[in-house]
C-alpha cells in the first residue's frame, strides 16, 4: 500500500522544451493584438537600438508614424512633446547621424526656401527622387486661324543665297571703378632699430590673437607702417591694441586687414612745444598825452608841438600881419 499510484501525468514545467504559450515567471508579458489601421511597422534594429538615446528612438517612430508632408520642425515637436527644443535637436542630430533622417534645404520655385527631411524606416535605403514642383506658365487663348488660300504656282527660280547674320555683339554691363587702397604709411627717417622693433612688433601680434598670424612675406612688406607709428611717438602697446581690438570672426586675410588698420589708423605726428605755446596778446597802441606849447593844454600827439586850435591861430596870424602892414 506504499507504493505510489501514478493516476494523471505530471504538470510540465515552465520553459520546458515541447510547450508552448507558456507565461514567463519574470520579465515582460506581451498582450498582442493585430492591427488592421492605423499602425507603423518599426524595426527591431530602431526599436532596439543600442546607441540612440530613448528621446530618439521616440521621436524616430513619432516621425515614421506621420503622414507625408507633416510638419516635423523644431518648433512643432517642441509644441508638441514636453521636451526643452534642446533636447529635440541633440535627438535629430542623433537620428541624422545613425541615417534614419536626412534634412536639407530646398529652395521653391517662387524663391522660399524650406527644410526637406526625409525619414528612413531602414538607415542605407535609396531614396525616390524628389521633384520641386513648377508653375507652369499659361499660354493666352489664340482664336483659330483662318483657313489661307491655296498659292498660285511661282515660276521656278534659282534661289538667292541667304544673307549671313552676324552674331551679335555682347556689350558687358557698366561695373563702377574699384577702389585702390591707400598706400601703406612710410617712416620720414627709417632706421634699422626702427625697422627691427616694428617687424617683431608684427611676429608677436600671434601671442595676443591668433588669427593674426602673418607669414615671413608679410612681415617685411608691413614692416614700414609700424616704423611710422613708432617714428610719431606711438607705445607697442598701443599699437598691438589698435590692431588686435574687436576683431571680425573668422579673419580671411590677416595681412590685408592689419595693412588696412595700419592705414586708416595711423595717428598725426605729436606737436612740438612751440606749436603748444600760445601766442602773445597784442596790446592796443596808444598815442601819448602831450602839452600845447601855446596854451599849455593837453593834447594826444606822437611828438610835442601845438594843439589842433594853435596851428589854426599860427596859420591865420601870417595873414593878418600881412593885411595889417598894407
Amino acid at each position: 500500500m506504499d507504493t505510489p499510484q501514478v493516476i494523471a501525468p505530471p504538470c510540465a514545467q515552465p520553459g520546458s522544451p515541447g510547450t508552448q504559450d507558456v507565461t514567463p515567471t519574470s520579465g515582460v508579458i506581451h498582450v498582442n493584438t493585430r492591427h488592421v489601421s492605423g499602425f507603423v511597422i518599426i524595426g527591431n534594429h530602431l526599436a532596439q537600438h543600442h546607441e540612440l538615446s530613448l528621446i530618439a528612438i521616440g521621436l524616430a517612430v513619432h516621425i515614421q508614424s506621420l503622414p507625408a508632408g507633416a510638419k516635423v520642425g523644431i518648433k512643432v515637436l517642441t509644441n508638441r512633446f514636453p521636451e526643452s527644443e534642446a533636447r529635440i535637436t541633440a535627438a535629430l542630430h542623433e537620428l541624422e547621424a545613425e541615417g534614419y533622417l536626412h534634412r536639407s534645404r530646398v529652395r521653391l520655385a517662387t524663391g522660399r526656401v524650406v527644410t526637406r527631411t526625409i525619414s528612413y524606416n531602414k538607415p542605407g535605403a535609396t531614396a525616390p527622387p524628389v521633384t520641386t514642383p513648377q508653375r507652369k506658365p499659361q499660354r493666352p487663348t489664340r482664336p483659330a486661324p483662318e483657313p489661307l488660300p491655296e498659292p498660285t504656282p511661282a515660276p521656278t527660280t534659282a534661289p538667292s543665297p541667304a544673307p549671313e547674320l552676324a552674331a551679335p555683339i555682347r556689350v558687358p554691363a557698366p561695373t563702377a571703378p574699384r577702389k585702390q587702397p591707400a598706400p601703406l604709411p612710410q617712416p620720414h627717417a627709417p632706421t634699422a632699430q626702427l625697422t627691427q622693433a616694428a617687424a617683431a612688433l608684427l611676429a608677436d601680434l600671434r601671442r595676443h590673437a591668433p588669427q593674426l598670424t602673418l607669414t615671413e612675406e608679410d612681415i617685411p612688406t608691413l614692416a614700414p607702417g609700424i616704423a611710422a607709428w613708432l617714428e610719431r611717438d606711438v607705445h607697442p602697446d598701443t599699437i598691438r591694441h589698435a590692431l588686435t581690438d574687436q576683431l571680425p570672426h573668422p579673419v580671411k586675410h590677416p595681412a590685408k586687414f592689419v595693412r588696412n588698420r595700419i592705414t586708416t589708423l595711423l595717428p598725426p605726428p605729436l606737436p612740438g612745444t612751440t606749436d603748444l605755446t600760445p601766442p602773445p596778446r597784442r596790446t592796443p597802441l596808444t598815442i601819448p598825452l602831450q602839452n600845447c606849447d601855446t596854451c599849455d593844454r593837453a593834447f594826444r600827439a606822437t611828438h610835442p608841438g601845438h594843439c589842433r586850435d594853435c596851428r589854426s591861430d599860427l596859420r591865420a596870424e601870417p595873414t593878418d600881419l600881412t593885411c595889417g602892414a598894407a
